[in-house]
């Protein structure tokens, strides 16, 4: 599978040819969905917390005798059955995460980077943007032919991308990672991906 090659302002300079068994494979619903659900879990905080009657303060005090007053059997005002008391079986803080084996994280990484080829455009680099505006990211963009959610995968740390992440930022709509931190959820929320020529050799590298 082969995509042009761009530059900012649209124009081609030339082919890059896909590897097949990165960004052509059959997508497996199944585990895009699990790896989409470990990274959601992975992401909560899970320090949800309710007290127990042991931890609810007061209620040391038996609130009425034993016997002979008509009412039932009390030994704490702080039981579950009265306002203020405990909680039966609250939430306690807890981990959500669950990892899975690193084959299945890659197939996932692959199925989606495969059900995103068609929205996928490969720009050589973000040279042209040669200051921090955000008028220029928007015009390139535009000559890109892209809009909903985009999603750019660069090194913004290297040279030839220095003013990308300033130039980007303050547009709601475009998301910027790092190509080593690809995800699923990103690409699948993402409505057009616009990676650079070293992106796709980088993941290619770490994927096939």
């Amino acid at each position: 599978m082969s995509k042009e090659i761009l530059n900012t302002n649209g124009e081609k300079l030339g082919e890059i040819t896909l590897n097949e068994q990165v960004f052509g494979v059959e997508p497996n619903l199944h585990v895009m969905h699990l790896a989409l659900r470990r990274q959601l879990n992975n992401a909560r905080q899970g320090s949800a917390c309710a007290k127990t009657r042991a931890e609810v303060s007061g209620g040391g005090k038996k609130p009425w005798k034993q016997k002979g007053t008509g009412r039932a059997r009390a030994g704490s005002l702080r039981s579950p059955l009265f306002a203020g008391g405990g909680v039966i079986f609250g939430p306690k803080p807890r981990s959500y995460a669950f990892n899975m084996p690193q084959k299945a994280r890659q197939l996932a990484l692959k199925s989606a980077l495969s059900a995103r080829s068609e929205q996928m455009v490969v720009v050589k680099d973000f040279s042209t943007i040669a200051e921090p505006k955000t008028k220029l990211m928007v015009s390139a963009l535009k000559s890109l032919n892209v809009s909903g959610k985009i999603l750019i995968v660069a090194d913004v740390k290297a040279d030839e991308n220095k003013n990308l992440e300033l130039s980007a930022r303050n547009i709601p709509s475009v998301k910027i990672i790092l190509p080593s931190n690809l995800n699923v959820k990103d690409l699948l929320e993402a409505d057009s991906v616009v990676i650079t020529e070293s992106a796709v050799n980088e993941v290619t590298e770490r994927l096939q």
